[in-house]
C-alpha cells in the first residue's frame, strides 16, 4: 500500500442504542407513576411483553446501554433483565452493575449487552449525597486504537450532576476513543455538561433528540457523545417507547479494528 493509503485510517460504523428501560415498566402519561406505582414493586405479564419487543430491537444494534434494569428483584420476578435481553436479543455479551438495592424488592442496574467481546469491564460508584448511583466502564480492542465505553445514569441535582461528570472525565483521561451514553438528567447546554466538554474530548452532539418524557418528548436527557477520533454519523430516537424515555440511538464512527464482523 501507498503511503496515501496508509495515511488514512480504516475505520467502520457500530450501531450504538442507549435506554431508560425502567426495570420493564411502561409509562404513557404522567397519571401512570400514580395509577401503576404498584409496577415499581411487582411483577407483571406487561413488563415481560415489554422485555421482549425491546430484545427485538437491541437485535440490530452493536453496542447497548441499559439504566434502571432490574438486576433480579421481586419487582421483575427475580429476573437479571440485561442478562434476559440479551440473550433473547441472540447478543453474546452482557454485563451488568447493580444498583441502589432495596431490600429484595427492587435492584435498578446499568446494563451492557454487547455484539463485540469486551477486554475490560470496570463498576465505578458515582460520588453523590446519597450512595447507589454508578458508572459501568468498558473497554473494547487494545491500545491507542481501544474504545472505551461509559454507561452512566446520574442524579436529579445539579451540584452532585456536576461531581459526578467530573469523575466521569478522570475516568476518560487518556481514552482517546471515548463514548458515553446514558440518562445523564440535564441537557446539552447545562453548567455541567459544558464542564464535562472543557475538561474532555468529548463533542457537544451536533442533533439534539428529546427523549423525555416519551409520550411527549421535551426534554434531551439521554445522550450518546463520543471523542474527536470518533464521529457520530446519525442520532436518532425510536418511536416506540418501552418506558418514561425514548431510546436514543446512534451510528458510530470507529477504528476498523473494532468491526463486529
Amino acid at each position: 500500500m501507498n503511503s496515501a493509503r496508509t495515511g488514512r485510517r480504516a475505520a467502520t460504523s457500530l450501531r450504538v442504542l442507549s435506554c431508560n428501560i425502567l426495570a420493564g415498566a411502561s409509562v404513557r402519561r404522567y397519571s401512570h407513576y400514580v395509577t401503576r406505582s404498584w409496577t415499581q414493586v411487582l411483577p407483571g405479564r406487561d413488563k415481560q411483553a415489554n422485555l421482549n419487543r425491546l430484545a427485538n430491537v437491541i437485535a440490530g444494534f452493536d453496542v447497548v446501554g441499559l439504566q434502571e434494569a432490574d438486576a433480579g428483584s421481586l419487582r421483575s420476578g427475580f429476573l437479571n433483565q440485561t442478562r434476559y435481553l440479551a440473550e433473547t436479543a441472540g447478543m453474546p455479551y452482557w454485563s451488568h452493575q447493580p444498583n441502589r438495592p432495596m431490600a429484595r424488592i427492587a435492584h435498578s442496574a446499568n446494563g451492557l449487552i454487547s455484539r463485540l467481546q469486551p477486554t475490560e469491564v470496570y463498576d465505578h460508584p458515582l460520588p453523590g449525597r446519597i450512595p447507589g448511583r454508578g458508572a459501568l466502564l468498558a473497554r473494547f480492542g487494545q491500545g491507542r486504537e481501544a474504545l472505551t465505553v461509559v454507561i452512566a445514569h446520574l442524579s436529579l441535582g445539579p451540584q452532585t450532576r456536576a461531581r459526578q461528570l467530573g469523575f466521569i472525565a478522570e475516568l476518560l483521561d487518556g481514552c482517546p476513543h471515548a463514548l458515553l451514553m446514558g440518562d445523564l438528567n440535564c441537557d446539552p447546554d447545562s453548567a455541567e455538561m459544558r464542564q464535562l466538554f472543557r475538561r474532555t474530548s468529548l463533542e457537544p452532539p451536533q442533533e439534539i433528540p428529546p427523549t423525555f418524557p416519551s409520550w411527549r418528548p421535551r426534554r434531551a436527557i439521554d445522550h450518546i457523545l463520543v471523542s474527536k477520533p470518533l464521529r457520530v454519523e446519525r442520532l436518532w430516537t425510536l418511536p416506540d417507547a418501552f418506558s418514561d424515555h425514548l431510546p436514543l440511538a446512534a451510528e458510530v464512527r470507529v477504528p476498523a479494528s473494532l468491526s463486529p464482523g
